[in-house]
């Protein structure tokens, strides 16, 4: 075996160790799109773009993952999604 296959294999193993996972917020018929975008940019740390264009996603799909990382970092973004009204869980 050659190192270069070697140092992949390693790689492989090691991406598979990290579990990512995603905030996904669901769209409703009660929040605005102003609201739902600045609630984006405060809890997710998206810039203005951003929140407006998952906003849109929801909008038309249902639901849009927003954020993606570990349970520890996404735990209190979720929870300040759902305090300011948003519908949103972390899978």
């Amino acid at each position: 075996m050659s190192t270069k296959e070697k140092y992949s294999e390693e790689l492989l193993l090691e991406e598979e160790v990290v579990k990512q996972n995603e905030i996904v917020l669901f769209n409703d018929d009660v929040n605005t799109f102003d609201h739902v975008i600045n609630t984006l940019i405060h809890a997710c740390d998206h810039t203005p773009e951003q929140a407006e264009q998952c906003s849109l996603i929801v909008h038309y799909n249902g639901k849009c993952t927003v954020k993606t990382g570990e349970y520890d970092d996404l735990k209190p973004r979720c929870s300040k999604l759902l305090q300011a009204g948003l519908s949103a869980e972390i899978v």
